[in-house]
């Protein structure tokens, strides 16, 4: 994991000063690593499993906001609470840090500051990439786009085959979405129907990769 995580920019030593700060942690199915509006003790480097972030809107309703899977940091914030829910869909395995001596730490880690700045970055690309999806695409796009971006998630690790596990639910990708969980369901229907993928347990296997990749370019 360390190739695609923040550990990357620092040395051997480096890395044995990093891992003395952190906590090997399991959590449970359903567990939150942060909550919404709670004070911030921790930060996470997920290794392992698939995080829902989650922000409860003031009408009561859910917006996902995004997935977090290996290799990505959580609970790294200036502010005192966290502005989103993180919880486990499945198994998640994590490094735990305290929030205050790993920001202590930073202060004598330039290399790492910038590799975090490059995630904060990222996040900040699939965030505008998110606010594209929900006003200007069809609901057929938007899923496609879903589609295409986890696989270009899961790539870093090797994963690039026709098969694409998802571990989220369809009331999960909805709410990513900004769709109904029928409208999910009707448009992967269609594209079974178009013979664009199929279903399998866990996920979907692509059929025609490539006219989904154009659908989520459109």
């Amino acid at each position: 994991m360390r190739p695609f995580s923040v550990c990357a920019a620092l040395s051997d030593d480096e890395l044995g000063e990093l891992q003395a700060l952190s906590e090997p942690t399991s959590v449970a199915p359903k567990s939150a690593l942060l909550l919404q509006d709670e004070p911030v003790q921790n930060v996470f480097n997920i290794t392992s499993g698939c995080v829902r972030l989650s922000k409860i809107l003031s009408d009561g309703r859910r917006q996902v906001i995004g997935f977090a899977i290996a290799g990505d940091f959580l609970g790294l914030s200036f502010q005192d609470r966290s502005n989103f829910t993180a919880e486990a869909i499945g198994p998640v395995t994590a490094c735990r840090f305290r929030k205050k001596a790993f920001l202590n730490y930073l202060d004598t880690k330039p290399d790492l500051v910038r590799r975090l700045l490059e995630f904060s970055a990222n996040e900040l690309r699939l965030a505008q990439e998110q606010l594209v999806l929900l006003g200007r695409r069809t609901a057929e796009e938007r899923v496609a786009s879903f589609l295409t971006m986890l696989r270009a998630r899961n790539s870093r690790f090797g994963h690039q085959g026709a098969t694409l596990q998802l571990p989220m639910s369809r009331l999960d990708i909805a709410d990513y979405l900004g769709l109904t969980i029928e409208t999910v369901s009707r448009t992967f229907t269609k594209m079974v129907r178009d013979k664009l993928i199929i279903i399998v347990p866990d996920g979907i296997r692509f059929v025609d990769l490539a006219h989904v990749g154009q659908i989520a370019a459109e």
